[in-house]
């Protein structure tokens, strides 16, 4: 009987504890606001590990050598406002970013669509946007809201987070909604060299993962995918040859102080490593239109962006890229390698 007591005592300590790691697992992912709800993609996470063979010869068919440092500086959430156009349109005429991608469900496509067509060379590649997370200045999807009711809330907009993405998207519809966006973009002169995900939204699920990779292979575009998401890749989930998987990915966080601004981006380009890295960027002017469209909303807000383009722009940046031998190349360079 001592025997029979102490074995239940075991299995129900086993259990706790099974219980208590389970419930501190999705209590980091829920405080971090990362959306994975399934045990084995969280696993994964958490133990970082990757299984992946990225595409083969990329630096070398680029024209550089595996000790050169490659970078992409590329700006994020084109056609978001016109402060957003009008701040990256001048960064990547003046060569201080050389990619960038557009959210299509957003008011001012059109722009960018016609400084496209005059700017034929210019990399654009496609933010897929399935949220919307500003409090006054929403969207709906390209599609009809009735076309894709899983991805739309009560007032026919796109979801505010991910997480609420996330748990009601279906596959399906999310496809048919990421297609409609890139049949956008070429319908208004855009020439789409590769795509990625507004909000790292498609990155967490499996199921919408896979989508976002399937989407890109079907229309023969890159995919970015960074380090820490390759997780999902095993003997199970091989990695398409599409999939672009970006080792070295930066790009400034909340909690990082304004007067710091400078020195953080300084900072890494100082200490970029070889191979292929990336430095996305969200470019505006801190103006009316901005404040309005980001207030509550301090990160990626305003003056964030108007410090993201001071610092792109300045001498002390443009000096590190030379000191540091740091080569630029652009997603358009890659589409042309891989396709």
């Amino acid at each position: 009987m001592k025997i029979k007591s102490l074995l239940i005592r075991l299995l129900k300590l086993t259990l706790i504890s099974v219980t208590l790691v389970f419930l501190l697992i999705f209590g980091y992912f829920e405080y971090e606001g990362i959306p994975i709800y399934d045990l084995k993609v969280a696993s994964k996470f958490i133990l970082g590990k990757t299984n992946y063979q990225n595409y083969e010869g990329l630096v070398k068919k680029l024209g550089y050598s595996k000790n050169d440092k490659l970078l992409i500086i590329h700006a994020d959430d084109i056609g978001l406002s016109n402060s957003v156009n009008k701040a990256s349109f001048e960064a990547l005429k003046n060569g201080y970013v050389n990619s960038g991608s557009i959210m299509m469900p957003c008011d001012y496509i059109s722009d960018v669509g016609e400084f496209a067509i005059e700017n034929p060379d210019i990399d654009f590649g496609l933010h897929l946007t399935v949220t919307s997370e500003w409090r006054d200045y929403k969207w709906n999807g390209v599609l009809q809201p009735n076309d894709t009711p899983s991805l739309i809330n009560k007032k026919g907009e796109l979801f505010k987070n991910i997480k609420k993405f996330v748990l009601n998207a279906e596959p399906l519809e999310l496809k048919r909604e990421l297609q409609a966006q890139i049949d956008l973009s070429k319908s208004i002169g855009i020439k789409p060299t590769h795509i990625d995900s507004h909000e790292g939204a498609l990155f967490y699920d499996e199921d919408l993962f896979k989508v976002y990779l399937e989407i890109g292979e079907e229309n023969k575009l890159p995919v970015f995918v960074p380090k820490l998401v390759a997780v999902h890749f095993d003997e199970n989930f091989p990695k398409p040859e599409n999939v672009v998987v970006i080792e070295n990915f930066y790009m400034a966080r909340k909690g990082i102080e304004f007067d710091e601004w400078e020195s953080f981006y300084l900072d890494i380009l100082n200490n970029l490593n070889p191979g292929l890295s990336q430095l996305i960027v969200h470019l505006g002017y801190d103006n009316d239109e901005m404040k309005s469209i980001s207030v509550d909303h301090p990160n990626f807000g305003s003056k964030w962006r108007n410090l993201d383009y001071d610092i792109v722009s300045s001498n002390s940046f443009q000096e590190a890229l030379k000191r540091n031998n740091i080569q630029l190349v652009t997603w358009k360079e890659i589409q042309n390698i891989i396709y």
